[in-house]
């Protein structure tokens, strides 16, 4: 029997089997509005029979934005567009949906990918970007404000907000993005961090914002809503954040009742050397899930069935996220169950498309219905 295809409990959540679809950014909100691309985008992903879907970095407040272009859950509008692209997934799909919220902090204010990624010139919208410290993410870059008390209290407020318009739009769990460079991870980081209060410094200074944040978003939502947290295990920069670093951090996210840990790395700083191979961050999921026990997702260059499979089966991590993979082949999960011999849910309407040597794929199918 397929372990990738075996149901899992993220808290009162279960997960129809380990497959996550990753959070993966698009650029196309107007706004922070979702419209029509996030109703094609994230429709056909919820029809992919994986376990679970997590809406891209959402920003918790305007300029928190990566790019003008970014998703948002900073105000009405933003909630009630979302709202409509999440019924209609209900209507046609039973996987959960999870959302990631995000802060850019001094990586915001910047062109999408495909227009160069880099910042914004004031006569293209740009805006002042914030920061634990007054540190550019790059040389030429302009600098952000460090946060002081008062902005402090209000991104952890727009935390708050934006996490409570998650549960009132019926969303099943909750990711904390503190990975990637972006404003959680900056606190994090040495590299970015080089405040002298009681927010920078030592490893537990450098932590305490993060984890303000995740407590007060914890407390903000249910108990039944899962609250996880993804990290960058390390920067791959010499002093800078590492694999003993995350450990502590998760210890003490899980002794606050995080429900799951999702293992990235990198992007905090162009320095990183990243050694770039098929499930190259697999290893540190695996010393996080030893280190740490919460459950744990592993990602990056994960792109075949039986390799997938081969990580949840060794114990390496307890889930797979798919990313980049499942944007080229959107019915990635059901060639993995093919390969690995085991069932998925698809849609009634593409019943008949299942091949006749595969006749048990789609489970409950009635092929022979007219």
């Amino acid at each position: 029997m397929s372990v990738l295809f075996s149901p899992y409990a993220l808290g009162p959540l279960t997960l129809r089997n380990r497959i996550v679809i990753a959070p993966m950014c698009q650029y196309s909100a107007e706004n922070g509005n979702a419209g029509d691309w996030h109703m094609i985008h994230l429709g056909q992903l919820a029809l992919s029979g994986a376990g679970l879907l997590v809406i891209e970095a959402t920003a918790v407040e305007d300029i928190g934005r990566i790019s003008l272009g970014d998703l948002g859950l900073y105000s009405d509008d933003n909630e009630a567009a979302l709202g409509r692209v999440l019924a209609a997934i209900r209507r046609h799909s039973r996987m959960p949906v999870a959302i990631q919220l995000g802060h850019a902090g001094r990586k915001a204010s910047s062109h999408a990918p495909w227009d160069g990624g880099q910042c914004l010139a004031p006569a293209e919208g740009a805006w002042q970007t914030v920061a634990p410290s007054a540190l550019s993410h790059a040389p030429g870059e302009p600098p952000p404000l460090a946060l002081d008390a008062a902005g402090l209290a209000r991104v952890k407020a727009a935390f708050v907000r934006a996490a409570q318009r998650a549960d009132a739009l019926g969303l099943d769990a909750i990711e904390l993005h503190a990975a990637h460079g972006y404003l959680l991870h900056q606190f994090l980081s040495p590299l970015a961090n080089q405040r002298d209060d009681a927010y920078g410094g030592a490893l537990e200074n450098r932590m305490r914002f993060p984890l303000e944040v995740f407590d007060a978003i914890r407390a903000a939502v249910p108990a039944r809503m899962p609250v996880g947290v993804r990290i960058s295990a390390t920067d791959w920069v010499d002093g800078g954040w590492d694999v003993a670093q995350s450990i502590a951090f998760g210890q003490a996210l899980a002794q606050r009742g995080c429900s799951f840990i999702h293992v990235s790395s990198g992007g905090v700083s162009p320095l990183q050397k990243i050694p770039l191979g098929p499930g190259y961050q697999v290893p540190l999921a695996e010393q996080i899930k030893r280190g740490v026990g919460l459950p744990t997702v592993a990602v990056g260059l994960v792109t075949e069935p039986a390799q997938a499979e081969a990580i949840v089966k060794a114990g390496e991590a307890d889930l797979v996220a798919i990313a980049r993979a499942i944007l080229f082949e959107p019915h990635w999960p059901w060639r993995a169950a093919a390969e690995l011999g085991a069932q998925v849910e698809a849609p009634p309407q593409y019943w008949r498309s299942q091949p006749r040597e595969l006749k048990a794929l789609f489970g409950d199918a009635r092929i022979g219905q007219r």
